[in-house]
């Protein structure tokens, strides 16, 4: 049917700190790393060989999805990185001059391959974007999600003729200057040709060079308008609305893991909770091993990793903790996200252990 190519060797810079000893597709929802739901995607599609290029905290990636097989996928690496008097340092090629790399080194891309980033949630119908891509006889395609006017500043947009055909982009341009709404969602489908036009060795990006080269060139380059879900963890801020959409049963195909024991409230093995003594109002995920201690309260959309210690008196409001997080006695934490070494608001203000700005009381909340 297809290959597949997920992009993961971005640094993750604007979603710090939750990247700070954790590589972006790493990052839990509903305690999975996004990338296992792209994988499981791709396997529903019949997509079964996949390449992930790899750079930033590789071995966090590579142990945990090894050869695939768990996901009834087949999976390979590539390394971005060089040998430096001993160490192993990243060096990102960019997404194309990933790609190149893995072409020069086994051709692996061999027919139509669907290019994925590592950091989105989506559920694209792939079978129909690829006839699509076909029935056009693409050289390359875009998949494109079109946008409200006044958001277009937040996106790279694609603008196409009447046909699809892609002539230009526009990257964040203000409403009143934009010449389209189709928003660029990193979803690419490429034929083998394409990898031919990216430079051997080079660092070189999809979407600001390869793309402009193949309008350039007057290549047969489509985009494709689609409505599907496309949900983007960009920023800090949009990790934490997703997590709240998710908490809220708002996205299909992500269902709360553990044993439903009251009305919107999820507890995992080995968690036992005295009702009597706190409260709990979800939707709300209390992980394995958690201890809530009396008096304390959980009110949802919220999320408790395994592991996790509320001590008494303490109230967690539309927040996530991270694993083995303890949050101290008569603390307060609204809208955050909380790990043993920092916490994060909405918009992404962190704050971290000993940090002056915070209360002697926060290394109470550590692990």
């Amino acid at each position: 049917m297809a290959k597949g190519m997920i992009l993961a060797a971005g640094q993750g810079t604007r979603v710090r700190p939750l990247t700070k000893d954790l590589p972006k597709p790493m990052v839990p929802i509903l305690g999975k790393p996004v990338m296992e739901y792209l994988i499981e995607h791709l396997a529903r599609h019949g997509v079964t060989q996949i390449m992930v290029n790899v750079a930033y905290n590789h071995r966090k990636i590579e142990e945990y999805f090894r050869d695939g097989h768990r996901w009834g996928v087949e999976l390979g690496y590539s390394y971005e990185g060089v040998y430096d008097h001993g160490d192993i340092l990243p060096r990102p090629l960019g997404s194309a001059g990933g790609m190149r790399r893995i072409q020069d080194n086994s051709g692996f891309f061999d027919e139509t391959t669907i290019v994925l980033c590592g950091d989105a949630l989506i559920d694209l119908d792939i079978g129909a974007a690829l006839q699509e891509h076909r029935a056009q006889g693409a050289m390359a395609s875009v998949v494109t999600l079109d946008v409200p006017r006044e958001q277009v500043s937040n996106y790279g947009i694609v603008v196409a003729d009447e046909h699809g055909k892609v002539r230009s982009f526009q990257e964040k341009p203000r409403p009143q200057e934009a010449r389209s709404t189709l928003a660029s969602t990193g979803i690419y489908i490429f034929e083998p040709s394409v990898l031919d036009l990216i430079p051997r060795g080079e660092v070189f990006d999809i979407g600001s060079q390869l793309f402009p080269l193949l309008v350039k060139r007057d290549m047969p380059f489509y985009a494709q308008n689609r409505s599907f879900n496309w949900i983007d963890i960009g920023r800090v801020s949009d990790y934490w609305s997703v997590l709240q959409q998710v908490l809220k049963g708002e996205i299909d195909q992500m269902r709360m893991p553990g044993t439903q024991v009251r009305p919107g409230v999820w507890v995992g093995l080995n968690t036992r909770v005295d009702w009597e003594t706190v409260h709990v109002q979800g939707p709300v995920y209390l992980g394995s091993s958690v201890r809530l201690e009396p008096g304390c309260t959980i009110i949802g959309p919220a999320w408790i990793g395994h592991g996790s210690h509320v001590r008494a008196g303490a109230r967690v409001e539309r927040s996530i903790l991270f694993e083995y997080t303890r949050i101290g006695a008569g603390m307060l934490f609204q809208d955050m996200i909380v790990s043993p070494s920092y916490c994060v608001d909405r918009l992404g203000n962190a704050t971290y252990v000993g940090d002056d700005r915070f209360p002697l009381r926060w290394g109470d909340a550590r692990a």
